[in-house]
Protein backbone atom coordinates (compact mmCIF):
# COMPACT_ATOMS: atom_id res chain seq x y z
CA UNK A 1 0.00 0.00 0.00
CA UNK A 2 2.69 2.47 0.59
CA UNK A 3 4.44 2.16 -2.24
CA UNK A 4 1.15 2.58 -4.25
CA UNK A 5 0.60 5.68 -1.84
CA UNK A 6 4.15 6.72 -3.77
CA UNK A 7 3.28 5.98 -6.85
CA UNK A 8 0.17 8.01 -7.01
CA UNK A 9 1.94 10.53 -5.68
CA UNK A 10 5.02 10.42 -8.09
CA UNK A 11 2.44 10.26 -11.20
CA UNK A 12 0.53 13.31 -9.95
CA UNK A 13 3.76 15.38 -9.88
CA UNK A 14 4.63 14.69 -13.21
CA UNK A 15 1.00 15.48 -14.45
CA UNK A 16 0.91 18.44 -12.60
CA UNK A 17 4.69 20.32 -13.15
CA UNK A 18 4.96 24.29 -11.64
CA UNK A 19 3.93 26.36 -14.23
CA UNK A 20 6.85 28.48 -16.45
CA UNK A 21 9.68 27.24 -15.14
CA UNK A 22 9.34 28.18 -11.27
CA UNK A 23 10.47 25.89 -8.49
CA UNK A 24 9.98 24.91 -5.17
CA UNK A 25 12.38 26.44 -2.68
CA UNK A 26 10.63 29.97 -0.98
CA UNK A 27 13.24 32.72 -0.25
CA UNK A 28 17.14 31.95 -0.08
CA UNK A 29 18.51 34.87 -0.82
CA UNK A 30 20.30 36.23 2.73
CA UNK A 31 19.31 39.72 3.57
CA UNK A 32 15.57 39.95 1.54
CA UNK A 33 12.10 39.30 2.81
CA UNK A 34 9.60 38.36 0.75
CA UNK A 35 5.90 38.68 1.07
CA UNK A 36 3.29 36.88 -1.40
CA UNK A 37 -0.56 38.63 -2.24
CA UNK A 38 -3.22 37.11 -0.63
CA UNK A 39 -0.73 35.25 2.06
CA UNK A 40 -0.07 32.57 0.09
CA UNK A 41 2.23 29.80 0.96
CA UNK A 42 5.78 31.21 -0.40
CA UNK A 43 7.72 27.86 -0.11
CA UNK A 44 4.91 26.40 -2.88
CA UNK A 45 4.50 29.41 -5.43
CA UNK A 46 8.35 30.99 -5.47
CA UNK A 47 12.20 30.10 -5.80
CA UNK A 48 13.92 33.51 -4.87
CA UNK A 49 17.66 33.49 -4.46
CA UNK A 50 20.53 35.19 -5.43
CA UNK A 51 22.64 34.34 -9.00
CA UNK A 52 25.91 36.16 -9.89
CA UNK A 53 25.37 39.70 -8.53
CA UNK A 54 22.15 39.74 -8.98
CA UNK A 55 18.73 37.57 -8.31
CA UNK A 56 16.69 35.32 -9.73
CA UNK A 57 12.93 35.35 -9.16
CA UNK A 58 10.79 32.24 -10.29
CA UNK A 59 6.95 32.44 -9.60
CA UNK A 60 3.99 29.81 -10.19
CA UNK A 61 0.43 30.08 -8.98
CA UNK A 62 -2.03 33.11 -8.68
CA UNK A 63 -0.64 36.30 -6.92
CA UNK A 64 2.46 38.58 -6.75
CA UNK A 65 5.35 39.07 -4.66
CA UNK A 66 7.31 41.90 -3.51
CA UNK A 67 11.21 41.50 -2.18
CA UNK A 68 12.98 44.47 -0.10
CA UNK A 69 15.94 44.49 2.36
CA UNK A 70 14.67 46.15 4.99
CA UNK A 71 18.15 48.56 5.19
CA UNK A 72 16.97 49.29 1.52
CA UNK A 73 15.59 53.02 1.87
CA UNK A 74 15.60 56.07 0.01
CA UNK A 75 14.06 59.58 1.19
CA UNK A 76 14.25 63.06 -0.75
CA UNK A 77 15.54 63.44 -3.83
CA UNK A 78 16.81 60.12 -5.22
CA UNK A 79 17.63 57.48 -8.63
CA UNK A 80 16.45 54.00 -8.04
CA UNK A 81 17.20 51.19 -10.73
CA UNK A 82 16.91 47.81 -11.85
CA UNK A 83 17.83 45.84 -15.00
CA UNK A 84 14.97 42.85 -16.00
CA UNK A 85 15.71 40.06 -18.07
CA UNK A 86 12.62 37.89 -19.01
CA UNK A 87 14.26 34.72 -19.29
CA UNK A 88 10.98 32.80 -21.15
CA UNK A 89 7.28 34.06 -22.50
CA UNK A 90 4.70 33.79 -19.93
CA UNK A 91 1.20 32.25 -20.93
CA UNK A 92 0.22 35.42 -20.63
CA UNK A 93 1.73 39.32 -20.17
CA UNK A 94 2.78 39.05 -15.76
CA UNK A 95 4.11 42.27 -14.41
CA UNK A 96 7.47 43.05 -12.96
CA UNK A 97 9.25 46.09 -11.94
CA UNK A 98 10.26 48.55 -8.86
CA UNK A 99 8.69 48.98 -5.90
CA UNK A 100 9.56 52.47 -3.57
CA UNK A 101 7.77 54.29 -0.59
CA UNK A 102 7.15 51.57 1.04
CA UNK A 103 6.48 51.51 4.98
CA UNK A 104 5.20 48.16 7.13
CA UNK A 105 5.77 45.74 4.25
CA UNK A 106 5.23 42.71 6.45
CA UNK A 107 2.30 44.40 8.55
CA UNK A 108 -2.06 44.74 7.73
CA UNK A 109 -1.08 48.63 6.76
CA UNK A 110 1.65 47.76 3.72
CA UNK A 111 2.10 50.94 2.19
CA UNK A 112 4.25 51.44 -1.51
CA UNK A 113 4.21 52.84 -5.22
CA UNK A 114 5.11 50.60 -7.65
CA UNK A 115 6.16 50.91 -11.15
CA UNK A 116 5.97 48.20 -13.19
CA UNK A 117 5.75 46.50 -17.07
CA UNK A 118 5.18 43.97 -19.08
CA UNK A 119 4.98 41.67 -22.20
CA UNK A 120 3.76 43.35 -25.09
CA UNK A 121 5.89 46.77 -24.04
CA UNK A 122 3.36 48.23 -21.76
CA UNK A 123 3.73 49.51 -18.27
CA UNK A 124 1.78 50.47 -14.93
CA UNK A 125 2.05 53.07 -12.13
CA UNK A 126 0.07 52.12 -8.55
CA UNK A 127 0.08 52.59 -5.08
CA UNK A 128 -0.63 49.90 -2.51
CA UNK A 129 -2.19 51.11 0.70
CA UNK A 130 -3.27 48.13 2.57
CA UNK A 131 -5.28 45.90 0.54
CA UNK A 132 -6.14 48.74 -2.03
CA UNK A 133 -4.19 49.54 -4.83
CA UNK A 134 -5.23 52.60 -6.53
CA UNK A 135 -3.88 53.11 -10.36
CA UNK A 136 -2.70 56.37 -11.22
CA UNK A 137 -1.38 55.22 -14.53
CA UNK A 138 -3.12 52.32 -16.39
CA UNK A 139 -1.64 50.02 -18.28
CA UNK A 140 -0.24 51.96 -21.30
CA UNK A 141 2.46 51.07 -24.70
CA UNK A 142 5.88 52.40 -25.05
CA UNK A 143 8.06 52.30 -27.89
CA UNK A 144 10.91 52.31 -25.30
CA UNK A 145 10.19 49.12 -23.99
CA UNK A 146 12.07 45.62 -25.31
CA UNK A 147 9.77 43.39 -26.20
CA UNK A 148 10.43 39.43 -25.76
CA UNK A 149 12.12 38.96 -28.77
CA UNK A 150 12.20 35.56 -31.08
CA UNK A 151 13.73 33.22 -28.21
CA UNK A 152 10.89 34.87 -26.01
CA UNK A 153 13.85 36.82 -23.88
CA UNK A 154 13.50 40.68 -23.45
CA UNK A 155 16.00 42.80 -21.15
CA UNK A 156 14.75 45.91 -19.95
CA UNK A 157 15.82 48.72 -17.05
CA UNK A 158 13.80 50.69 -15.23
CA UNK A 159 14.36 53.79 -13.09
CA UNK A 160 12.39 55.98 -11.14
CA UNK A 161 13.82 59.54 -10.48
CA UNK A 162 12.39 61.32 -7.16
CA UNK A 163 12.56 65.54 -7.76
CA UNK A 164 11.25 67.95 -5.87
CA UNK A 165 7.92 68.78 -7.20
CA UNK A 166 7.86 65.11 -9.93
CA UNK A 167 8.48 62.09 -10.19
CA UNK A 168 9.87 60.65 -13.03
CA UNK A 169 9.24 57.03 -14.77
CA UNK A 170 12.14 55.69 -17.26
CA UNK A 171 12.73 52.32 -19.51
CA UNK A 172 16.06 52.27 -20.59
CA UNK A 173 17.01 55.48 -20.22
CA UNK A 174 13.50 57.09 -21.52
CA UNK A 175 11.02 59.07 -19.46
CA UNK A 176 7.47 56.86 -19.97
CA UNK A 177 5.40 58.64 -17.62
CA UNK A 178 6.00 61.71 -14.67
CA UNK A 179 3.53 62.39 -12.02
CA UNK A 180 3.55 64.74 -9.35
CA UNK A 181 5.30 63.95 -6.24
CA UNK A 182 2.07 64.33 -4.44
CA UNK A 183 0.30 61.75 -5.98
CA UNK A 184 3.28 59.09 -5.01
CA UNK A 185 4.50 57.48 -1.86
CA UNK A 186 8.12 58.20 -2.67
CA UNK A 187 10.11 58.09 1.29
CA UNK A 188 10.54 54.68 2.96
CA UNK A 189 11.62 50.86 1.96
CA UNK A 190 12.61 50.27 -1.92
CA UNK A 191 12.72 46.84 -3.59
CA UNK A 192 10.92 44.43 -6.32
CA UNK A 193 7.68 43.30 -7.51
CA UNK A 194 7.08 40.54 -9.48
CA UNK A 195 4.12 38.82 -10.25
CA UNK A 196 2.82 34.87 -11.18
CA UNK A 197 4.44 32.49 -13.89
CA UNK A 198 7.77 34.52 -14.68
CA UNK A 199 11.25 33.48 -15.01
CA UNK A 200 13.08 36.74 -14.33
CA UNK A 201 16.95 37.63 -13.37
CA UNK A 202 17.39 40.99 -11.99
CA UNK A 203 20.67 42.60 -12.16
CA UNK A 204 22.42 46.10 -11.98
CA UNK A 205 20.53 47.02 -8.54
CA UNK A 206 20.64 50.60 -7.64
CA UNK A 207 17.75 50.30 -4.55
CA UNK A 208 19.36 52.59 -1.99
CA UNK A 209 20.49 51.74 1.33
Amino acid sequence: MRNLVIAVAAAAALAFPLVGGAQEGGNEADGWETRLDGGTDVNSVLHFRTMGDGVHASTAGRGGATFWQPNSMAKGNYTISASFTQTEASGHPNAYGLVFGGSDLSGANQRYSYFVIRQGGQFLIKKRMGDDTPTLVDWTPHSAINDLNDEGRSTNTLSVEVGSSQVRFLVNGTEVNSLPRSDVDTDGITGLRVTHLLDLHIGDLNLGM
